[in-house]
C-alpha cells in the first residue's frame, strides 16, 4: 500500500493536502446531495426503482458495498505502520471506526430478513463512497492526526466519545427491532415499536447520525466532520421520507411520533 501511495503522491505533505481536499469535497457533495434529495429519495430499500439499474440481492449488495469501509482501513492499519496509531486519541478513534464497520460490513448484511434488491447505481455509489471515506478517515488518523497532550480528557473528546457510544447502541438496537418486526413467513410492513421508535420514525437513523456526530466532535478534523455532515444529510432525508410513508401507509400510526428528533421534528 505504501508503494502504491508513493506512486500517487510525491510527499506526505501532498497526500495530506489531498486528504484535506477530499474532506472539503465531501462537504460539497453533501450540499449537492441535500438539494438533490429535495426532489428524490435515496433509491434503495422501499424507494428502490428499476430506473436506477439492475437490481442486486440486498444481502450481497450490503456486504460488498460496505466491505471496503472495513478492508481498506484494515490494510492501512496493518501494512502501513505509523507511530500515530499508538497514540491514545488516534487509537481510540480508530477503534470507534472499526467497531461500527465490523458490525455494518461483517454482521449486519447477514442478519437482513427479506428486503428489496438494491439498484446497481445505488450499490456502485455506496461502494465508491466506502472506499474513499475509509481511506480518508483511517489514513488521516494513522499518519497525520496530531492531538494535544491530554486530548482524551478534553470535553470535546469525552462528550464526543459518549455521543458515539450512545449512537452506536441506539443504531444496533433499532436495527434489531426492525429485523424482528415480522415473524418467520410473514411479509409486508409493520409499525416499529420499542426503544426510540416510540418517539421517532427514524430511530436507527438518529442513532447513526449521533454516532458520527460524536466521532466528529472527538476527532476534531475536516475529515470526520465531513463524514458526519454527509451522514446527517442522507439519513435525515431518509427519516423524513420514512415518517411520511408510515403516516400514509398506516391509519393508526402514532400521531405524536416525530420523524427524527423526539418531541421536535
Amino acid at each position: 500500500m505504501d508503494t502504491f501511495l508513493a506512486m500517487l503522491f510525491s510527499s506526505e505533505q501532498e497526500e495530506k493536502y489531498y486528504l484535506d481536499c477530499l474532506g472539503y469535497f465531501f462537504i460539497f457533495m453533501a450540499a449537492c446531495t441535500f438539494f438533490t434529495l429535495l426532489f428524490e429519495n435515496v433509491p434503495y430499500g422501499r424507494y428502490a426503482s428499476s430506473k436506477y439499474g439492475y437490481p442486486i440481492n440486498v444481502k450481497f449488495a450490503w456486504f460488498v458495498q460496505e466491505l471496503p469501509a472495513f478492508m481498506v482501513p484494515l490494510y492501512l492499519v496493518l501494512w502501513t505502520p505509523s507511530a500515530k496509531t499508538s497514540q491514545l486519541p488516534n487509537g481510540l478513534l480508530i477503534a470507534m471506526y472499526f467497531c461500527h464497520y465490523v458490525q455494518r460490513s461483517l454482521v449486519y448484511p447477514f442478519l437482513i430478513r427479506g428486503g428489496k434488491p438494491t439498484p446497481v447505481v445505488s450499490f456502485a455509489l455506496a461502494f465508491v463512497f466506502c472506499i474513499l471515506n475509509g481511506y480518508m478517515q483511517i489514513r488521516y488518523l494513522t499518519h497525520y492526526a496530531e492531538y494535544p497532550v491530554g486530548w482524551v480528557t478534553h470535553p470535546c473528546f469525552i462528550i464526543g466519545s459518549a455521543l458515539w457510544l450512545v449512537g452506536w447502541l441506539v443504531n444496533v438496537h433499532s436495527d434489531h427491532i426492525l429485523r424482528n418486526l415480522r415473524k418467520p413467513g410473514e411479509t409486508g410492513y409493520k409499525i416499529p415499536r420499542g426503544g426510540l421508535f416510540e418517539y421517532v420514525s427514524g430511530a436507527n437513523f438518529l442513532g447513526e447520525i449521533t454516532e458520527w456526530a460524536g466521532f466528529a466532535l472527538a476527532g476534531h478534523s475536516v475529515h470526520s466532520t465531513s463524514f458526519s455532515i454527509f451522514t446527517l444529510v442522507v439519513l435525515a432525508n431518509r427519516a423524513v421520507a420514512h415518517h411520511r410513508w408510515y403516516l400514509n401507509k398506516f391509519e393508526d400510526y402514532p400521531k405524536s411520533r416525530k420523524a427524527l428528533l423526539p418531541f421536535v421534528f
